[in-house]
């Protein structure tokens, strides 16, 4: 089996907050964003060769922590590609993550 899980790197500076306009008057974050990676681990394989990772960009707060609830129950038998993962638990959850996205981008 092939299981997954968010792997948690940041935002961990105010001022990608701060840069990004995601600050009150009195300095608070107003919406949290986490980005990191999705580890993948296929037990068929050993050690390393059984490893494996997909960068996870910024995503709203709750989102984050909903798909990493989500992943802690999910396990497939062939590796699921990034966009496969993303679609499959927007489709039952029934939400669309919503994705930071730079306004000069």
């Amino acid at each position: 089996m092939i299981t997954y899980s968010t792997n948690w790197m940041g935002p961990i500076s105010i001022n990608w907050y701060r840069d990004r306009g995601l600050l009150n008057d009195r300095g608070e974050v107003t919406t949290y964003f986490s980005a990191g990676r999705i580890d993948i681990r296929d037990e068929t394989k050993q050690g390393y060769d059984g490893w494996d990772e997909y960068s996870l960009p910024p995503m709203h707060g709750e989102d984050w922590n909903s798909f990493s609830e989500w992943l802690d129950d999910f396990e497939t038998e062939r590796l699921f590609s990034f966009e496969d993962l993303i679609a499959q638990y927007e489709q039952e959850s029934g939400t669309m993550i919503r994705w930071w996205k730079e306004k000069n981008a």
